[in-house]
C-alpha cells in the first residue's frame, strides 16, 4: 500500500530502562522520534548477565543494575532479554552469547509483531549480534556506529567480529565522518555508509535569563562559569579540566566549574573527582551537581559562560549541542567526532588531546571572549532532529521497498 510504513526493531543494549534511566539516551530520542513519524517499532535492549553478578554489587553497587524484563516507554514496549557475560573475560563471544539470548525473545515478539528490519546500534557486541539474528530470521540490518568501534577495533577477535557485521549490514550509519573513515581504515566497505549525526531537541534545550539560572543554583552572578557534563568517568576528563583551574585562578579569580553527571557503566569518579578538589584546594571553585534529568540540564548550561569537555574519545557527543543550542561555546578535544560538531571558530575551540597548556588557554581566551551567541544558536538549529529523521527515514524506505 501507498504510503504504508512497515514496522522495525531496535537493538541495542545501550538504552534507557528503569535501573538506568540516563543510559543510552541519544538511542531513545533519535529511534521514537522515528515512532512519532509514523514508523512502528519496538525495541530490545539485552542485559548482560551471569550467575554471580548479585555478588559484585555487594561492593560494586552501580554494577549492571538489573532492569524488569518488559517496559512500556512512551507507549513503545522495550524488552531485556539476558545473555552471558561473564566480565573481563570471553569478549570476543559476547555477541554470540547476545544473539543466542535474544533469539528465543525476538521469535516470540516478530508472531505478535511481524517487523521487517532491525536496526542496531554499536557495532560490536551488538551490532554483531544482530547480523546473526538477521541472518536466523531472514532479515535486513542496519547499523549504527557511535564511536566505541574505535577504541575496540584494537583487540584482534572483536575487530574481525565488528567488520563482519559491517560487512553484513544492509546499511551503515555512522554519527561522524570520521567514523566512516576509521571503518575503512581497517578495511571496511566505504559503499554503504551514510552519515546521520545526531540532534538537539530545541523544545528541551533553549537559552534562559543566565541570571535567573544562576540564583535558581545559588551561583553568583559575576561569577565565571565553566560547566562540563556526562558519566563520571575517566574517559570524560573532568579531571582534565581540573587540573587546568589553579592556572586559570590568577585571571580569573571568580571562576566556578560546575560538573553535572553521575555513575555509569564506564564506573564513578564521583569520590575521586571530590578528593582531585579537595587536594588542589579548589572546594569552593568545583560544584558537583550529580546527575540531572534532561528536562533539568538546560539550567546549569544557561548559568555558564563556557561549556568544556576534555573527552579521551566520542562519536558524536550530543551535548555539544545541547550546550549550543542553550547559547553556549564549546572547548573540547581533537578526538572523534568533536572537530565535526565543533566545526568552525565561531562555535568554539578544539584542542589537542592530553594538552594541558593547549586546553589552559583555551579556557582563558574563552571566558575572556565576546561570542556571537546568534551565531551558536544557529548551528544548534540547523542540527535539530527533525532532519537526522528525514534522512533516516529516507534509508529505512529504500531497505524495505516502501513507496514515498
Amino acid at each position: 500500500m501507498s504510503g504504508e510504513r512497515r514496522p522495525i526493531l531496535v537493538f541495542t543494549q545501550v538504552f534507557p530502562n528503569q535501573a538506568e534511566p540516563g543510559r543510552g539516551l541519544f538511542v531513545r530520542e533519535r529511534m521514537f522520534r522515528v515512532a512519532a513519524a509514523g514508523r512502528p517499532l519496538k525495541v530490545v535492549a539485552p542485559v548482560p548477565w551471569f550467575p554471580l553478578q548479585g555478588l559484585i554489587r555487594r561492593w560494586r553497587p552501580h554494577f549492571r543494575p538489573t532492569p524488569p524484563r518488559r517496559e512500556v516507554q512512551q507507549g513503545i514496549e522495550v524488552l531485556h532479554p539476558r545473555f552471558l557475560c561473564v566480565p573481563g573475560v570471553l569478549k570476543q563471544l559476547d555477541g554470540l552469547f547476545m544473539a543466542l539470548g535474544a533469539l528465543w525473545p525476538l521469535w516470540r515478539l516478530r508472531r505478535r509483531f511481524p517487523f521487517r528490519l532491525i536496526d542496531a546500534h554499536f557495532a560490536y557486541p551488538d551490532g554483531y549480534a544482530a547480523t546473526l539474528l538477521g541472518r536466523w530470521l531472514g532479515l535486513p540490518v542496519t547499523l549504527t556506529l557511535r564511536g566505541t568501534e574505535v577504541p575496540l577495533s584494537r583487540f584482534p577477535g572483536r575487530r574481525r567480529r565488528m567488520l563482519l557485521a559491517l560487512e553484513r549490514a544492509r546499511r551503515v550509519f555512522t554519527v561522524a565522518d570520521s567514523l566512516g573513515r576509521h571503518l575503512v581504515s581497517l578495511g571496511g566497505r566505504g559503499d554503504h555508509i551514510l552519515r546521520v549525526g545526531n540532534g538537539v531537541d530545541l523544545a528541551r534545550f533553549h537559552p534562559e535569563d543566565r541570571a535567573a539560572a544562576r540564583d535558581r543554583l545559588g551561583i553568583p552572578r559575576d561569577a565565571e562559569v565553566l560547566v562540563s557534563v556526562g558519566t563520571l568517568c575517566e574517559r570524560k576528563g573532568f579531571h582534565r579540566v581540573m587540573e587546568c583551574l589553579p592556572a586559570l585562578l590568577p585571571d580569573h579569580p571568580r571562576l566556578l566549574f560546575l560538573v553535572v553527571g553521575g555513575a555509569g557503566p564506564e564506573g564513578d569518579w564521583q569520590g575521586r573527582l571530590a578528593h582531585q578538589a579537595a587536594g588542589l584546594g579548589l572546594e569552593e571553585r568545583v560544584r558537583l551537581l550529580g546527575a540531572l534529568p534532561p528536562e533539568e540540564l538546560r539550567w546549569p548550561l544557561a548559568a555558564a559562560d563556557l561549556f568544556v569537555l576534555a573527552t579521551r574519545n566520542e562519536g558524536w557527543a550530543n551535548v555539544f549541542l545541547e550546550a549550543m543550542a542553550c547559547g553556549l561555546p564549546v572547548v573540547t578535544t581533537d578526538v572523534g567526532g568533536n572537530a565535526e560538531v565543533v566545526s568552525s571558530p565561531d562555535l568554539g575551540r578544539i584542542v589537542p588531546f592530553g594538552d594541558r597548556p593547549a586546553l589552559t588557554e583555551a579556557l582563558d581566551q574563552g571566558l575572556r571572549r565576546d561570542w556571537d551567541r546568534r551565531a551558536i544558536l544557529a548551528h544548534a538549529r540547523a542540527n535539530a532532529w527533525e532532519r537526522r529523521i528525514e534522512v533516516l527515514e529516507r534509508a529505512f524506505r529504500e531497505i524495505l521497498g516502501e513507496e514515498g
